[in-house]
């Protein structure tokens, strides 16, 4: 599977082998509002798709953070503790959150990015 996959609670990833990068949506950080903290796990925690992970906080809301796959963390953006707006600024890029060792397959929920954007634009 090749591309960036979406989840229903609005976070992104992108597969290399088994390794499993994370963020989260421009639409999620859009309804957000600008992000002031990040609480994230540390490496080595075991996640099971679907389990928080951690919470994202706005201005305007705070959120939980929801594994998209089964696996073990392996690395946490470090960048986010010192500058969360990069979450805001570049989503799938420097606005990266965690990357996992994928234990087992990809759930069979996930999206494309265009089954995605039907799900933001008619929240169905």
């Amino acid at each position: 599977m090749a591309g960036r996959l979406y989840t229903k609670s609005h976070e992104w990833l992108v597969v290399d082998g088994k390794t499993v990068t994370v963020g989260i949506t421009d639409f999620a950080q859009s309804q957000l509002g600008d992000v002031v903290f990040l609480e994230l796990p540390n490496a080595g925690r075991k996640l099971d798709a679907g389990e928080s992970f951690g919470v994202v906080e706005s201005v305007k809301a705070a959120s939980d953070l929801y594994s998209p796959a089964t696996g073990r963390v392996t690395a946490v953006n470090d960048k986010l503790a010192g500058k969360p707006e990069l979450i805001n600024s570049d989503p799938y890029g420097d606005g990266w959150i965690l990357r996992l060792e994928m234990a087992g397959e990809l759930p069979n929920d996930l999206m494309d990015e265009s089954a995605y954007k039907k799900l933001t634009e008619t929240g169905a």
